[in-house]
């Protein structure tokens, strides 16, 4: 058995690059060599983990597993020749959710069986809301899903970050934030997810969580429907959840199953009103779910609220954990 891995990374120089270094360390992944890449104005910089190299077919030689942290362009122009070289290619972009293994190793790590090389990490507000589901569904089956989302900016990368972050001191010294990242001033206000619109009247953020939780749970016609909201919170998504059953589910039991559920941390403190909120999840693993509760106008659905960091678990944690499952399943 093969006991280290020579690993790269596309993008390695982005928030979610940069999170993935810090979990490979942090995690003792059985590492034997790293290779970072990323975009031209990048090669040659050196980082605490080694100097950037340019991406192209001389990087990949030799690479075992290769992770993906750019967007779709990329990943659909190097994944032909990452797979040729040997190596599996884990996506966190979206390019293949679609169309290849979908996969969130706590819900449906089974579906790693038939990779073909490449393997999709789904998109952040789906996998924070599938922890939840998952091991709800596998008790009783649910009927439908409404989601509305508080997506941080974190979503949009570290310039989208460091964006609000000005825009916060500009309004506090009483300028008027001019949005570069963003399409509209963040700080102190919120608005509908950035992600172009569609015909359907959906934006793409919010057909991502339709189409790609039916995927998780395998259930094809699922009824999903999601409203996503930009917020100007740094780090951390939140999502307020409610989840129609077939049948009754008692409130206890399915608090019950949450707070045992791998991924998953239950915060509940009923007295105080103080459940899961963005300062509590932002760098942590888990995702952190409360305030389970029964939809007084609907017997057999549940609300619930939770939150998770969505650079950790929503995308560079949940693509290590593939990686990791693919080395146990060996």
């Amino acid at each position: 058995m093969q006991l280290s891995y020579q690993v790269g990374i596309l993008g390695a120089t982005g928030a979610v690059g940069t999170e993935l270094l810090a979990l490979l360390q942090e995690r003792q992944f059985p590492l034997k060599s790293l290779v970072l890449m990323a975009s031209e104005r990048s090669v040659g910089k050196t980082t605490p983990w080694g100097v950037i190299k340019p991406i192209a077919a001389a990087s990949l030689a030799g690479l075992d597993f290769v992770f993906g942290c750019t967007g779709k362009d990329l990943a659909q122009q190097w994944s032909g020749a990452i797979t040729e070289a040997g190596a599996v290619f884990i996506d966190n972009s979206s390019a293949y959710r679609l169309t290849h293994p979908l996969v969130v190793p706590e819900v449906n790590a089974l579906d790693l069986h038939d990779h073909q090389g490449i393997i999709a990490n789904p998109n952040c507000s789906t996998i924070l809301m599938v922890l939840a589901l998952g091991p709800l569904h596998r008790v009783r089956p649910i009927r439908r899903v409404v989601v509305s989302t508080y997506q941080a900016a974190s979503g949009a990368g570290l310039p989208a970050m460091a964006e609000l972050q000005a825009q916060t001191a500009q309004v506090l010294q009483g300028q008027v934030p001019q949005p570069e990242v963003f399409p509209f001033p963040l700080a102190f206000n919120l608005f509908l997810h950035d992600s172009p619109m569609t015909p359907l009247g959906y934006c793409e953020e919010e057909l991502k969580m339709i189409y790609e939780t039916r995927r998780i749970l395998h259930v094809p016609d699922l009824a999903v429907t999601a409203t996503c909201v930009r917020v100007p919170v740094l780090r951390a998504h939140a999502e307020a959840v409610n989840i129609e059953f077939y049948d009754p589910f008692p409130v206890a039991e399915a608090r019950a199953i949450l707070a045992q559920a791998p991924g998953l941390r239950l915060l509940e403190d009923w007295e105080h009103n103080r459940f899961p909120m963005p300062l509590d999840a932002s760098g942590k693993d888990e995702v952190l779910v409360g305030r389970i509760r029964q939809d007084l106008s609907n017997p057999c659905a549940l609300d619930l609220w939770l939150v998770g960091d969505q650079i950790r678990k929503g995308a560079a944690l949940n693509a290590l954990q593939i990686a990791e499952t693919l080395i146990a399943q060996a």
